[in-house]
């Protein structure tokens, strides 16, 4: 029998703990699968000259068999996944795990399969994001006003910026990394482990631990593929999805500790902010989750506890 080909893409360099997320998923599938699949992995298609955003269109168009990446490129087809870029939805990543693993997260599975030409085969830690840029130290709102921030092409996470001050730009991560020496940015906001190893460190001096966005990322697989599998390549699939995903969530866990000893104070100045001072930006950003939780209660909110 010639073996099922599953293509895996990602987007990051090989220290990241999504790709080695990834390898743990392969070495899993090939295990559990026994010689029923070839396990493919492309790790960065942006050193292919693609833009991050193009995975969720390679994958629907089978040119890969899964990916990884932010919930939020999924909302044209659940418009719910959108809404984890709200701001402060999670005090800690237990939290956040509770829900993912919860009533929510299956009403997002399910809501995946019937919609979508998806299967949500896995919830990944994304990070909780933080402010950096070359400008200032931001310590509360104001401090904000004017800085040119890049963030994902996310128009909720637009929404909250704009009433901090920032003047947000949607831009791919590709794109950004590219420009970032220019003038188009000042900022940006990212989980430290992105800060690091896209070396926006290197140019942004002030970096806040606003961790005003718990980030979470889709491992996604073309439906129409996964139903195709035998029963016991699928099972093998959720099994290694399984694996890399309680992985991917330790080395998360462990990833800002290290990444802020990475740091050197003499390049970067880290403000961490007290809890009056995290309290002055949730109150300033409060009226974007009122204005959601109106139109997705039943759908959204009333499932997260």
């Amino acid at each position: 029998m010639t073996p099922i080909v599953i293509l895996l893409g990602g987007y990051q360099k090989p220290a990241s703990i999504h790709t080695r997320a990834c390898l743990r998923f392969g070495e899993v599938l090939q295990r559990e699968a026994a010689g029923k699949v070839d396990f493919q992995f492309v790790p960065d298609v942006l050193a292919l000259g693609h833009k991050s955003g193009d995975l969720p269109g390679m994958v629907e168009r089978g040119e890969l068999s899964m990916c990884y990446i932010s919930s939020l490129r999924y909302a044209q087809w659940v418009p719910e996944l959108a809404l984890f870029d709200l701001p402060f939805l999670f005090p800690d990543r237990p939290a956040a795990y509770k829900v993912l693993e919860g009533k929510l997260g299956q009403s997002l599975r399910a809501k995946t399969a019937a919609q979508s030409p998806f299967q949500l085969l896995a919830y990944w830690d994304n990070g909780f994001r933080h402010f950096s840029n070359r400008v200032r130290p931001i310590r509360k709102p104001e401090d904000c006003k004017g800085i040119r921030t890049r963030i994902q092409m996310s128009e909720v996470q637009a929404e909250s910026l704009r009433l901090l001050g920032f003047e947000p730009i949607l831009e791919d991560i590709k794109i950004f990394v590219e420009q970032i020496g220019g003038d188009r940015f000042d900022g940006q906001d990212n989980p430290l482990t992105n800060i690091v190893n896209f070396n926006i460190h290197k140019h942004h001096r002030y970096i806040t631990m606003s961790g005003h966005v718990y980030g979470v990322a889709c491992l996604m697989c073309n439906r129409a593929q996964y139903e195709s599998w035998p029963d016991d390549v699928r099972r093998a699939v959720d099994k290694a999805a399984a694996e890399a995903t309680a992985l991917q969530r330790q080395l998360a866990a462990a990833e800002d500790e290290e990444m802020l000893k990475r740091l050197d104070p003499a390049q970067n100045e880290v403000v961490k902010l007290t809890a009056e001072e995290h309290r002055a930006f949730a109150a300033a950003v409060s009226p974007v989750t009122d204005k959601y939780r109106k139109n997705f209660r039943a759908s959204f909110f009333d499932l997260l506890n």
